[in-house]
């Protein structure tokens, strides 16, 4: 079994600033790709930012020169900094892993259960 378990949401004011973390945990052999996707009311899920196990990131536009996202392989976590918060930024944020699983070939994904981000206007 993997577990994502990610912490660090919350309330915050327009401006302001959350890091969100997400640590995996169980049979995990390896870790490629760690990302954040985030998903508002009556909207789709949307990925937020990603990176590699080699630290390449990619982010989404609307979040580009706001969020920064980083890991530590030894920890096998994956941190969101999160800065000039905006109110349309207020969503649940999902953490995503994309691995191999100890024993096991192929790459599984796993997804942690959330963690709610609201930022007041």
């Amino acid at each position: 079994q993997v577990q994502l378990v990610e912490s660090g949401g919350g309330l915050v004011q327009a401006g302001g600033s959350l890091k969100l973390s997400c640590a995996a945990s169980g049979s995990i052999f390896k870790i490629n790709a760690m990302g954040w996707y985030r998903q508002a009311p009556g909207k789709q899920r949307e990925l937020v930012a990603v990176i590699t196990s080699a630290g390449r990131t990619n982010v989404a536009d609307s979040v580009k020169g706001r969020f920064t996202i980083s890991r530590d392989n030894a920890k096998n976590t994956v941190y969101l900094q999160m800065t000039s918060l905006k109110p349309e930024d207020t969503a649940v944020y999902y953490c995503n892993a994309h691995l191999v699983r100890l024993l096991m070939s192929g790459t599984t994904e796993a997804w942690g259960q959330g963690t709610q981000v609201t930022v007041s206007s």
